[in-house]
């Protein structure tokens, strides 16, 4: 039986500073289409989205796609305080929690990744807005919350925060070629490990 998986969050889901091969998620498909995975993956991340925005869209997406596995990686943009993607922290559990209950309707393979760390020399503030800042201290604190809801929820959860070192960012923020290759072999390890693709 062919398996979907749909990947939801926001630009560095959706591939952003890829030049080589798309994205993270992209390079998940390349793989498990060349390694005959019987599995259709569907990159669902949108640049600039936060718990908020992908809440809205989150069920009608799913519903067009009926997915066998869903995996989730929102929190980076809740956290920069002062811009205009900030979530607080109380409403980002709550639209979690929420999240994980709307993906029971569709599956109970559901995997959701923790928050990465950032380049704080190129993030405080970003180059683009002066006003936003990104911070470890910050990123850590929504990480913290999501493996607490995810656990409590018994939700597979992956912790990436650390994975990436200076050298893997483009801008501080954004995982270059290499950042998303670190990023792709961690979630197809996890995924193969834990049989939740299987040829």
């Amino acid at each position: 039986m062919q398996k979907t998986i749909c990947v939801f969050g926001a630009s560095t889901t959706w591939g952003a500073w890829d030049s080589e091969k798309g994205g993270w998620v992209n390079r998940l498909r390349l793989s498990l289409e060349k390694e005959k995975y019987d599995t259709d993956v569907y990159n669902l991340g949108v640049s600039g989205d936060n718990s908020r925005n992908l809440l809205k869209r989150f069920e009608p997406e799913c519903r067009a796609r009926e997915p066998t596995m869903i995996i989730i990686s929102i929190g980076d943009n809740d956290s920069a305080k002062n811009s205009p993607v900030y979530v607080p922290i109380t409403e980002f559990k709550s639209s979690l929690i929420e999240l994980i209950k709307i993906s029971t309707k569709f599956t109970n393979n559901l995997l959701i990744l923790g928050t990465k760390n950032v380049d704080e020399t190129k993030t405080q503030p970003v180059p683009w807005d002066t006003s936003v800042y990104y911070s470890n201290k910050n990123l850590i604190e929504y990480d913290k919350e999501i493996e607490k809801i995810c656990t409590k929820e018994r939700v597979n959860f992956l912790k990436l925060s650390g994975l990436l070192k200076k050298e893997d960012f483009e801008d501080g923020i954004h995982p270059n070629s290499k950042g998303h290759e670190k990023i792709f072999r961690v979630v197809k390890d996890y995924l193969v490990k834990k049989r939740l693709v299987v040829k």
